[in-house]
């Protein structure tokens, strides 16, 4: 380990803007390579929630740039949500290189807003940035971030929009407002005429990001301008995601994407946003589970800035930890293939008792009565854990299934293991008596004691063409990719309602987008979900093989 020694610096950027950084230097004679991070937090933070902090990374024998982005921290400008990003990346990576001691290699790492400036400045091409590691990232930031399945996520959304909203409060030196909004930030402000547009927002950040997202519900052209143009890029990249993170559907998306270009390794731990330990929620996945990702960054920099063989390229290429075993598991690519599917049946008592709902393997020839959801706005299902709650992670959820406005489908006790890594559908034959509607699963483990504990989930918003619950129409709906093992003996459960508040907002029934829908007008929606031979509503799960 090489002692570490501190400067901050400053750089200018084409347009003339000063963006500050510290710099973390080996103590000794030499040159070495460069990574950087560039981050909105404040410099001093240094993403040290999940990483290692940049004095380790120095030590292993590299230049650590800390950034503040323009108009965030101590650098100079207007702080816009991802605008200057492409320029203001190119234009760093460049200046980096050629710091004092440099051997003109430059890498970057950082996670969540870390990891898209990676990627806009991968976009832009700078000839010195010769590898990266983005982890956490919504690649798509309509897709991936802001929205899931057309609904707004509404609790990590409003939540940021908050905290940005504070600190840029907070750098101009504006005290009552910082006050209020630092208060906002921990008691989200969800009871207001337009929950999702809370009035302080309004009005102590008019300019906030946040308002823009709200005035665009459908993916258009201010999405598509946002999302990093990276057709041609050749890069190696260290991808890093969490079964619990909100955008880990982005990482996919941009895992496969990146396919065949340059080197594409994948890892994907049991990990809510932040931290990356083993506990996710009220689960312990056991020792493996501590990050290894600070020592394996080392590796994959190592071998792109440094030209030394760490072994990492003959490894498979993608390491998912499976939740059950607790072990990390390789495959050669993302995991695609054998399916199986478990179908939903009942007698109509899905909703009230958790002996009527039960997912079989064949599909039920008839239903005498559908099963029904009212879903009542004044008491609507709360989210707990998942990917998009907050905390995240896998939490013990059996008072929620005992709602009666919770419809749960359990296996038998296995007779066998299983196990299931990938990506994963619902899809039910659903009436509605409203134009809009939303519907929440839920895929849990049920053990021999009968705890249950939620593995995976997804969330969506859907439009009914004809405001009759007798009248069936099929939806699909995307699950959060996952990795798990049940042992035999243990069951599965799936869970369906019409609200996970306040991950996501409560639709209102009326079709109107969450930036517009008011608290008032929000209606009772009852919704039939069939099963049987001509609607066969089921769970589609990504089958692993067993290791070896």
């Amino acid at each position: 380990m090489l002692p570490v020694q501190l400067e901050t610096v400053s750089m200018q950027t084409r347009d003339r803007i000063r963006l500050d950084a510290d710099v973390y230097r080996p103590a000794v004679a030499g040159e070495f390579p460069v990574l950087l991070m560039r981050q909105p937090y404040g410099r001093a933070i240094a993403s040290t929630v999940v990483y290692a902090h940049p004095t380790w990374y120095a030590a292993q024998g590299y230049i650590v740039v800390i950034q503040d982005v323009r108009g965030r921290g101590s650098s100079a400008g207007q702080f816009c949500l991802f605008e200057t990003e492409v320029a203001d990346g190119y234009d760093t990576v460049e200046w980096a290189a050629q710091l004092l001691g440099s051997t003109g290699q430059v890498g970057m790492y950082g996670f969540s807003y870390q990891g898209m400036t990676q990627l806009y400045a991968a976009s832009a091409r700078p000839a010195a940035l010769k590898a990266i590691a983005p982890a956490m990232v919504g690649y798509d930031l309509y897709g991936d971030w802001a929205y899931e399945n057309g609904a707004l996520c509404l609790q990590a959304g409003l939540g940021w929009a908050l905290q940005i909203a504070a600190e840029t409060a907070r750098l101009q030196a504006k005290e009552s407002a910082f006050q209020a909004l630092y208060a906002a930030a921990r008691n989200l402000p969800l009871t207001g005429a337009i929950p999702a547009r809370p009035q302080i927002l309004s009005e102590l950040a008019p300019d906030s990001f946040f308002h823009d997202w709200l005035d665009h519900p459908q993916p258009d052209s201010y999405w598509s301008d946002l999302k990093p143009q990276l057709a041609g890029v050749k890069l190696p990249m260290l991808h890093i995601g969490g079964w619990f993170d909100p955008y880990l559907r982005g990482d996919v998306r941009l895992f496969k994407e990146m396919q065949g270009s340059a080197p594409q390794h994948f890892w994907v731990g049991p990990w809510g946003h932040i931290p990356w330990g083993q506990i996710a929620g009220e689960r312990d996945f056991g020792p493996a589970a501590a990050s290894p990702v600070d020592r394996l960054q080392i590796r994959w920099f190592d071998h792109f800035l440094k030209g030394q063989d760490s072994g990492l390229l003959v490894e498979a290429p993608v390491c998912l930890f499976e939740m059950g075993s607790n072990q990390w598991r390789q495959f050669e690519e993302w995991p695609t293939g054998q399916t199986k599917s478990y179908f939903l049946s009942s007698s109509g008592l899905a909703s009230l008792r958790q002996d009527d709902g039960r997912l079989v393997e064949s599909i039920p020839e008839t239903q005498s009565v559908p099963d029904v959801i009212v879903h009542d706005p004044w008491r609507p299902v709360p989210s707990l854990g998942g990917h998009a709650g907050i905390p995240a992670g896998s939490f013990e959820r059996s008072h929620l299934d005992n709602r009666s406005d919770v419809l749960t489908y359990t296996t038998a006790a296995l007779a066998s293991e299983l196990r299931v890594a990938g990506e994963l559908t619902v899809e039910v034959y659903c009436g509605a008596d409203v134009p809009s509607f939303d519907l929440s699963a839920v895929l849990s483990e049920v053990g021999a004691s009968g705890q249950v504990y939620n593995l995976t989930q997804g969330y969506g918003r859907f439009e009914s063409s004809d405001n009759n619950i007798m009248v069936l129409q099929k939806y699909v709906l995307a699950l959060q990719p996952t990795c798990f093992w049940i042992p035999a003996g243990h069951a599965l459960r799936l869970s369906l309602s019409g609200a996970a508040f306040p991950a996501y907002g409560i639709n209102s029934g009326t079709g109107v987008a969450a930036g517009k829908s008011r608290l008032i007008e929000s209606r009772i929606i009852t919704l039939a979900i069939a099963s049987d031979k001509n609607h066969p509503s089921n769970v589609q799960l990504a089958i692993a093989v067993a290791p070896a």
